[in-house]
């Protein structure tokens, strides 16, 4: 069966089940729908962006509130107090984020539970929203004047599950959905390619916070009253667990967990007292037991042991008839491209890069070579805008930029390739290709939510294929990133900086770790971008594999240049022979 056909059993599913199940049940089930809006923003959030939250349930609280405070005091209509649900939450959000997703390591989710705790305790003490006792007597969703209730209510609640699921699949298949995709540990490369990489943990951060608010406003209308209880931490670690049992990073795992989750606990509550004779805590015992059990026998979720049933999805299909992205003028061959006068950068004591300078004309490849620790790696990134120089110049096509940011460099035609490869293994070929084309496209993630952006899309994932055909690497487009051997690692970031439709190429050490048939792959390959009339600068240290491709070559030892001139010239001079043999030539 098609994959995507697939999709429409738990759509049937959803249909039919609250026509034919005892009205318990259609409660269990409009509690897995409600948790499953607030899990699907946290695998998001969480599983795919990095950003791990404990306080997902304040967010719930949020939505909670607003509508009941409207609605009860105003007397306004749930389907208007919507939209001030996801407002409050949005700006929340927003306000939270700005913040606290400055914080790293620890203490990231160690801030969500202080705010957590902290919006759970102001709410139960304000008058106006009932303190503790909270605000009862909500009305109901009503529809065409007639109540919703029963299977009706149930399928309201699911129609927001499929939109909050589609929402974030929308947004993950875009050019900012790849970028949230590669967050975890690739922020330099993504900024390196011009992504804003803070405003997209806003926009996750912001979007979880949305479908969690969206999941209050159903739970107040559901139960006609909201108090702070429902809200607290306890409900934000709930909300994780479920998100880590179903699969972290897998949408339907968001769904998976939560229905496990809630049917165990409830199935405990239940076959607990009568085995053992008592109530009370000895079922969360077990429960804890239990979560434990999976977590250990299943530390990624369930969903890949499922996902291992199914048939593989099919390949993006790449349109032969795409619109072309837009592209940048290419500088006349000679023009100069990239300035460098009097670079220096220092660590403390540590003077890393000393007075460095050179001129890079278009058309031509640059070497910049010397051996380890002769201060390449800094030198590069000064280049890229990573660094920032203590003193000196760096002119990208006359504009001043050693004082710009690396997105800067982006914006005005840089594109870089790294010492360390820098790809998403598991994710597709084609793919990690499109991330370089970021700066390319201009639907935002609103567009992309809506699926506005499949036009643009299609550009860039024609543009990508075009760049893999160009570097010899066409016949893996659909292949895992991290399935590829180094050499060939290495030439599809160079594709991906194609991609960029860069003025000029930076190339970090591209010959590092590679042997003798992938290095020559890697040589015919630059040997075509340069008679195509890409500029290119590579930074290496490899005097063998750049002597016979570079037009020019800049030698540094110590942080200081020590020769420039033709690759034959470099050959002979007796500093850069003392500088690798360590010895008078």
């Amino acid at each position: 069966m098609n994959p995507r056909y697939l999709s429409l059993i738990p759509v049937a599913v959803a249909a039919v089940a609250p026509l034919v199940l005892p009205a318990y049940y259609i409660t269990l089930m409009n509690f897995i729908g409600l948790a499953s809006i607030v899990v699907i923003g946290l695998v998001l959030l969480t599983g795919i962006g990095g950003l791990t939250s404990f306080g997902q349930a304040a967010f719930v609280g949020v939505g909670a509130y607003t509508t009941a405070w409207l609605t009860a005091n105003f007397g306004l209509s749930p389907w208007l107090t919507i939209f001030a649900a996801v407002i409050a939450t949005a700006i929340s959000g927003w306000l939270i984020g700005l913040l606290t997703l400055k914080l790293s390591g620890h203490y990231l989710p160690l801030s969500t539970i202080a705010w957590s705790l902290s919006l759970f305790f102001l709410v139960g003490n304000i008058a106006a929203l009932g303190g503790h006792d909270g605000i009862p007597g909500l009305p109901g969703i009503s529809v065409f004047g007639r109540p919703l209730s029963g299977p009706a209510y149930t399928w309201l609640i699911w129609i927001f599950v499929a939109l909050a699921f589609l929402s974030v699949r929308n947004l993950l298949d875009s050019r900012n959905g790849r970028a949230v995709r590669s967050l975890r540990g690739r922020t330099v490369m993504l900024e390196a390619f011009g992504v804003d990489t803070a405003g997209l943990k806003t926009l996750i951060f912001v979007h979880a916070a949305v479908l969690a608010g969206i999941s209050g406003w159903l739970y107040a209308h559901l139960v006609q009253f909201v108090n702070a209880t429902p809200f607290g931490l306890n409900s934000g670690i709930e909300y994780l667990f479920m998100a880590v049992i179903g699969g972290a990073s897998s949408l339907w795992g968001g769904i998976l967990g939560s229905g496990l989750f809630i049917l165990i606990r409830d199935g405990l509550q239940d076959i607990v007292p009568g085995l053992i004779g008592t109530s009370g805590a000895a079922e969360s015992v077990v429960f804890g037991l239990l979560m434990v059990l999976i977590l250990q026998k299943a530390s990624g979720g369930l969903t890949p042991y499922l996902a291992r049933l199914l048939p593989p999805a099919p390949p993006r299909i790449v349109k032969d008839d795409a619109a072309t992205l837009p592209a940048r003028p290419k500088p006349a061959a000679g023009t100069s491209i990239l300035k460098v006068e009097g670079l220096v950068k220092r660590f403390g004591g540590l003077t890393a890069v000393n007075g460095v300078g050179f001129n890079l004309t278009a058309g031509h490849i640059l070497g910049v070579i010397g051996p380890n620790g002769a201060g390449k790696s800094t030198l590069f990134n000064l280049l890229t805008g990573v660094l920032t120089p203590n003193e000196g110049v760096i002119e990208l096509s006359g504009e001043r930029m050693d004082r710009r940011p690396q997105a800067a460099f982006a914006k005005l035609g840089v594109a870089r390739t790294f010492q360390h490869v820098m790809l998403r293994g598991d994710m597709s070929v084609l793919e990690n290709v499109a991330v370089g084309a970021h700066l390319r496209g201009r639907r935002g993630a609103f567009s992309a939510i809506l699926g506005l952006d499949r036009e643009e899309e299609a550009a860039i994932f024609a543009n990508a294929r075009r760049q893999l055909e160009r570097v010899g690497l066409g016949e893996y487009l659909h292949m895992p990133a991290g399935s590829l051997a180094l050499g060939q690692q290495r030439i599809l970031e160079i594709a991906r900086a194609l991609a960029a439709d860069p003025v000029v190429l930076l190339l970090d050490e591209p010959a590092a770790g590679l042997r003798y048939h992938e290095k020559q792959k890697l040589d015919e390959v630059l040997r075509q971008l340069r008679e195509e009339g890409m500029t290119i600068l590579i930074v290496e240290h490899d005097m063998e594999f750049v002597m016979n491709l570079v037009d020019r070559l800049v030698v540094v030892d110590f942080g200081q240049k020590i020769a420039e001139g033709l690759p034959e010239e470099i050959q002979e001079n007796s500093r850069v022979q003392q500088a690798y043999l360590g010895v008078d030539a």
